[in-house]
């Protein structure tokens, strides 16, 4: 029999989410491999159908297990087609017929009586789109305990809104005049958010590299690199968007990246904006600078557990040993950092995780080890008003924050002086 119309995309979905869920890998990754034969407009659905899914697993469990006798195991194919065809039905406003249709066809071979079963009962229900959405059960246990329960239930609320799309813009004035003629709110200096957008290159003013697409809470570290600092390197730079923020704001820059592939693609960014910086491909843990910076930002690689709304599937895939290895490498890439700046200067150190070992923790043994170093709080005019440093004077972006505006990705950032 000839496929169901639509079954591509949901074939596609399927095996990301077997990827992602099974193995570990992220949604990026995966999905080349399955998503490259198909028209434009099934991949988007399949990626769309992926997200909506991942936002709403714990969700989506407890409406098919409400149906069935015993538990299909987490990892059974019957599961994960139930997964992305309820997802539709919350998140995608796909009719009934049409996901019961290519539903069946992926569980050839397999329970398909049962699958039809679980989705004729569940679809007779009023189902539609929540407010908010449980997380995985070891998240908001985890978050709960290092924050609150009001950070939890934000959590939930930002994880079923699609995100903004950000823009920073190397220019005050330009920012402001592409708010103005696009729609867009502008949070921050050199910055707009866009509610409603099509493809990112066909937007107004991207061939001339006026902007470049940057979560307004990642464009937050960049802003902390004191004004005064001359050379200054982005270590673990790519793919370049802190690189082209300390462009645009004058100072010489070194952006330090071990990933070929992404140099290469912060280096067409550069090109696009006409910015300029010095790029350097080596292993920071190996690399030698060639003389003292005044200041170093280092967004460190992380479990990038604040970025779940963006990526859901970060979620699913960290767990407490990964964090703590994390951590572990971020500490001795803090200490590395410190060997390449003079008396004086200054470390932004960041990250874009939800997890306390790998930002307020890192720091608390950097500092114990390093005397030498202490935490300089945000000045005025640094941050936007909404941002506030904690009592030790670092930077805390939790989900909650100016969330009628769309929100922001969780991030950590402390700013490190070297005393002269």
């Amino acid at each position: 029999m000839p496929d169901a119309e639509g079954l591509g995309p949901r074939r596609a979905a399927l095996r990301i989410l077997d990827d992602v869920l099974r193995s570990g890998v992220t949604v990026a990754a995966a999905a080349p491999r399955f998503v490259a034969a198909l028209p434009a407009n099934d991949r988007a659905l399949a990626l769309a159908i992926v997200g909506e899914t991942l936002r709403r697993v714990p969700e989506l469990d407890a409406l098919i297990d409400s149906t069935t006798r015993q538990r299909m195991p987490d990892d059974a194919k019957a599961r994960m087609v139930l997964r992305l065809a309820l997802a539709q039905k919350l998140a995608l406003t796909v009719p009934d017929h049409a996901i019961v249709a290519t539903a069946l066809p992926l569980v050839d071979g397999g329970p398909r009586r049962l699958v039809h079963g679980v989705l004729g009962t569940l679809l007779r229900r009023s189902l539609g789109p929540g407010a908010s959405t449980p997380l995985p059960a070891d998240v908001e246990q985890r978050w709960g305990k290092a924050w609150d329960a009001e950070v939890v239930e934000a959590a939930r609320r930002q994880i079923v809104q699609r995100p903004s799309l950000d823009l920073s813009f190397a220019s005050g004035d330009e920012a402001a005049a592409f708010a103005a003629s696009n729609d867009g709110n502008s949070l921050a200096p050199k910055h707009v958010r866009l509610a409603e957008t099509g493809a990112v290159t066909a937007l107004a003013d991207y061939a001339e590299g006026k902007w470049w697409v940057q979560d307004l809470a990642a464009s937050l570290p960049a802003r902390l690199v004191p004004a005064s600092a001359e050379a200054v390197l982005d270590a673990c730079a790519a793919p370049g968007g802190k690189t082209m923020q300390l462009a645009a704001a004058g100072h010489r820059v070194v952006a330090l990246d071990w990933d070929e592939a992404r140099v290469a693609r912060l280096s067409e960014n550069l090109k696009r904006t006409g910015l300029q910086a010095e790029l350097a491909v080596a292993d920071a843990f190996s690399w030698d600078a060639p003389r003292p910076f005044d200041a170093v930002l280092l967004d460190a690689p992380c479990s990038a557990t604040g970025t779940f709304r963006r990526h859901p599937e970060v979620l699913h895939r960290v767990r407490a040993g990964f964090i703590r290895e994390a951590a572990d490498a971020q500490l001795r890439l803090l200490t590395r950092a410190k060997e390449w700046i003079r008396p004086g200067g200054a470390i932004v150190y960041s990250v874009c995780s939800l997890e306390p070992e790998e930002g307020e923790r890192v720091i608390a043994g950097f500092l114990d080890a390093n005397k030498d170093f202490t935490v300089e709080a945000p000045r005025l005019g640094e941050l936007p008003d909404f941002v506030a440093a904690t009592a030790e004077c670092f930077v805390r972006i939790l989900p909650g924050l100016i969330e009628e505006q769309g929100g922001l990705d969780g991030f950590f950032i402390a700013r490190l002086v070297r005393r002269g």
